[in-house]
Parts: C-alpha cells; structure tokens; sequence
C-alpha cells in the first residue's frame, strides 16, 4: 500500500496523471491487482474534496451573511450617532429656550409687581376723573342728560368690578371724556320731552356746541333758549323760529350747512 500514501501525498498531481498512469498500468500486468485500490482511494479523494468544497462554500456563505449584519448594525450604529447628535442639539436649543422664558417670567413678574403699585395710584385717580365728569355735566347745559348721568353711573358701578382691568376701565374713562369732548363742536339736534309745569311736552331740541341750547315745539308755534346763568328756560320771539327749523334741518343733514342766527346769552343774563 506504499503507492496509496504516494498517491494522497500528490493528489492533485495524480489527477492529471491518471490517464498516464492508466495506460502504464495496461502495460505493467502486476498494477491490475491494484487498481480497484487505486480507484477507491481517488473516488475517497473526490469525495472529500467535494466534501471540503461544501464546507467552503457553507463558511463563504456565513461569513457573508456575518457581513450583511455587520454592514446594517453598523448602518444603524450611524443613524443612532446622527440621532444622538441631533437630540444634543435639540436639547441644547431647549435649555437656551428655558433660560429666555425663565428670564420673560421674570421680567413679567416684575412688571406685575410694578402694576400693582401703578394700580393703586391709578384707580384714586380714575375716581376723581369720573368725579370731575359728574361736575362737569352738572354745571353744563342740560341735553342729554339721562344719556349723559347714565354714562357716569355706570363708570361708577365699572370701577367696583374686579373682573375688569384697570387698563378697560381708564379706556372707558377716556371715552367718556372724548365723547363729553365732541359736544362742544358739533351739532346736534334730538327729540324728547320739555317738563312745563305738571306737564310734559314733546318738542324738538338744537345744540350748537357748549354755545346754546333751544327747543321748538313740534308745530313751530312755540321755541325757548336754556339761560345758563339763571339755569332756566327762557322764551325767544317768533323771529327765531326760522332759523331754528333751518338749523334742525342742517343737523339732522336735512339741509346744507349754512350760516342761521343764534340767541347767545349776554351779560346781564339776556339773550340777543
């Protein structure tokens, strides 16, 4: 069996020498016997390289499957570093975001706390403008005048509503001044009712500003002048009653503006 452990010495050589060795064994009648050794042993060869090519072939594909893994952990690894990177920066933006609002409360605490001091020198001075107000409409002509007392009422109630911000109470203040500020240059003219004696008549009034205030009966038989100084009613002459229909008709824009005559209180306490 010397030749045997020759042949699995070169093995690879005996393969392309078999068809040498075969025509060598026709020759030599003593390497009959042998050959079905010989055939077995290379049919042991074939087979395990077979084998040992299987294997191969089985690690090749593990080691791939190792390196497809390999690859997509590695894959993942990245995503996490790029999502770990932006949740540091996310997290930092965060904190400068707290730092600013924390600053912002503070600030608007501040302001509060200043409100408070600003509030309880405001409302005594809210007060006293609606007192000044009050006085005002008392000492001014008489139009208006349940209009005008209701207003003030309810600027009084306003200031007792805690629900209402010292800011919409001075708005409201403020409007009430502008709207008392607008009497004095326009005109006006409004129906209502004149009390004479135990009775009340429905007559048309005129404002001409803070300047005058007259009335006319509804049939234009009758017109009067408020005199502010005897805080009274005082009656004016037929020749005012023209102009005072004209200039109901120009407030009311009824009629183009135009110059009309006014009685006008005098010294003395006349009219002219």
């Amino acid at each position: 069996m010397g030749w045997v452990k020759r042949v699995l010495a070169g093995a690879i050589g005996a393969i392309w020498i078999l068809p040498g060795a075969t025509a060598f064994a026709q020759q030599d009648p003593s390497a009959d016997a042998e050959m079905p050794a010989m055939k077995k042993a290379l049919g042991g060869l074939f087979d395990a390289r077979s084998e040992g090519n299987d294997a191969s072939a089985a690690v090749q594909k593990h080691i791939d499957e190792l390196s497809d893994q390999t690859d997509a952990l590695l894959a993942k690894y990245r995503t996490v570093l790029k999502q770990i990177d932006s949740i540091r920066i996310y997290n930092h933006q965060l904190r400068e975001l707290i730092t600013s609002q924390e600053e912002e409360l503070a600030s608007l605490q501040d302001q509060l706390d200043r409100v408070e001091v600003v509030g309880r020198s405001v409302t005594p001075l809210m007060l006293r403008m609606i007192d000044a107000l009050d006085a005002t409409v008392a000492l001014d002509l008489p139009y208006l005048i349940e209009e005008r007392t209701q207003r003030i009422a309810d600027l009084r109630k306003l200031m007792t509503r805690a629900a209402v911000t010292s800011a919409e109470k001075y708005r409201l203040i403020m409007e009430a001044y502008q709207t008392e500020n607008e009497y004095g240059r326009t005109i006006e003219a409004y129906r209502s009712t004149l009390k004479r004696g135990d009775r009340d008549i429905k007559v048309d009034f005129l404002r001409f500003g803070r300047i005058a205030l007259v009335y006319q009966t509804l049939d234009g038989m009758e017109a009067g002048v408020w005199n502010q100084v005897k805080k009274t009613w005082e009656p004016l002459d037929a020749s005012y009653r023209t102009a005072i229909r004209e200039g109901l008709r120009i407030a009311r824009k009824q009629a183009a503006p135009d110059l009309i005559r006014l009685p006008l209180l005098v010294p003395g306490g006349g009219t002219s």
